[in-house]
């Protein structure tokens, strides 16, 4: 982790805050995303933690996916994740797209990605669709053995983040969720207190939100004296991730690791 000086009453206190670098779909800069490459790669440069996103087939198999459809990076089609077999989209190339050496790059399976987290780091699973994840989900996590801080759930459907919880009381869970300003008024909305009770309900860990500029030292004291974490995605200006560290944030997410550990570093 990168320790980061935070400022205290005034004056800038070192060493307290330990900040958790995750990579967004693994070195998503570098490999196409979502994939074992991808994900191998972020743990060869060291980052502290990986995030995938996933889905359900339609045979009950975790893959590890992005998009709603495979038009981006599955090959071109419109069908959906959803509505392929497991037999079906392993057929299909995912990394083609991003480099001509990543050709035949398959979509992986959670339980493909498990066995890969080093001693000491951790996997953030973002769930892209409903509850009915969570039993597959569960039995995935049994299956593979990892220690319960190797892996956390992250998902934007505060019931998915609730049922987690409520099966695998054991895991980490983070509510996701965005802020936007209004132009005219310059409100921010949701609002801090909302996110923070909404969290609270679910009996979530914390909050995973997009980094922007409300974001401050008084609003993450204010999550933390809820007894919440905070993350933030997706960041890939140094500039901006030291702002963040500095305010006191739990860890960021960003497409390019070992770059933003270096450059926060220095």
């Amino acid at each position: 982790m990168v320790i980061a000086t935070i400022a205290s009453g005034g004056i800038n206190t070192p060493a307290l805050q330990a900040v958790e670098i995750v990579a967004h779909r693994g070195a998503s800069h570098d490999a196409p995303e979502n994939t074992l490459a991808s994900v191998n790669l972020a743990w060869e440069k060291n980052t502290d933690g990986v995030e995938i996103d996933v889905y359900l087939s339609k045979d009950n198999q975790i893959v590890a996916f992005h998009d709603k459809t495979m038009k981006r990076t599955g090959g071109g089609t419109d069908l959906r994740i959803v509505d392929q077999t497991l037999a079906e989209l392993k057929k299909l190339d995912a990394g083609s797209w991003k480099s001509p050496k990543y050709k035949g790059e398959q979509i992986p399976l959670l339980s493909e990605i498990l066995p890969t987290i080093p001693e000491g780091k951790r996997l953030f699973i973002e769930v892209k669709c409903g509850p009915e994840i969570v039993p597959f989900l569960k039995a995935d996590l049994k299956k593979a053995g990892r220690k319960a801080d190797q892996t956390c759930v992250i998902c934007f459907g505060s019931d998915v983040c609730r049922d987690v919880k409520q099966e695998m009381p054991e895991l980490k869970v983070y509510w996701l969720s965005g802020q936007r300003k209004d132009k005219e008024t310059g409100e921010w909305t949701p609002k801090l207190e909302s996110l923070i009770e909404t969290a609270q309900s679910i009996h979530a860990d914390g909050l995973d939100l997009n980094a922007n500029e409300k974001i401050d030292a008084e609003f993450v004291q204010q999550v933390k004296q809820a007894n919440l974490g905070l993350y933030v995605w997706t960041v890939n200006n140094p500039d901006e991730a030291n702002r963040l560290a500095k305010a006191g944030v739990d860890g960021i997410t960003t497409d390019r690791p070992a770059f933003l550990r270096d450059a926060l570093e220095k």
